[in-house]
C-alpha cells in the first residue's frame, strides 16, 4: 500500500530505512563488550528482520499469507509493543556496551 502511494522511490526509501535500522543493530551486537548483550541485540535485530522479510515476501506472493504486520508501518498490537520493547533493550545495552559482566552476574573487569 505504501509503494502504491509514493511509487518506487517511497517503496526503496522504506526498505533502505529497514537495512539502516538492521545495520544499525547489528553494530550494537558487535560492539557490546559482554556476551548477554550481544545476544539480545542480535536477537531483536534478527526478529525485526524476520518480521520486514516475511511480510515484504507475503505482500510479492512468495510466501503464504500469515498474520505479520510490517514493523512500525502496520498497526499490529502485540508485534509492535515486543519490537519497541526489544529496540528499547538495544538502546539500553548501547548505553552500557562498555560494562563488562562477569560469570555470576557482577559487572567486573576482566
Amino acid at each position: 500500500m505504501l509503494a502504491e502511494e509514493f511509487g518506487l522511490i517511497g517503496g526503496l526509501v522504506l526498505i533502505g530505512l529497514y537495512i539502516m535500522i538492521m545495520a544499525y543493530g547489528f553494530n550494537i551486537a558487535l560492539n557490546c563488550r559482554n556476551h548477554f548483550g550481544r545476544l539480545v541485540s542480535m536477537g531483536v535485530t534478527t526478529t525485526f528482520f524476520l518480521y520486514v522479510f516475511i511480510n515484504i515476501s507475503m505482500v510479492m506472493g512468495l510466501i503464504p499469507v500469515v498474520g505479520v504486520p510490517l514493523p512500525l508501518v502496520s498497526y499490529g498490537g502485540t508485534a509492535m509493543m515486543t519490537l519497541l520493547l526489544g529496540f528499547g533493550l538495544q538502546l539500553s545495552i548501547h548505553i552500557n556496551r562498555d560494562e563488562a559482566i562477569g560469570r555470576r552476574g557482577a559487572a567486573d573487569d576482566y
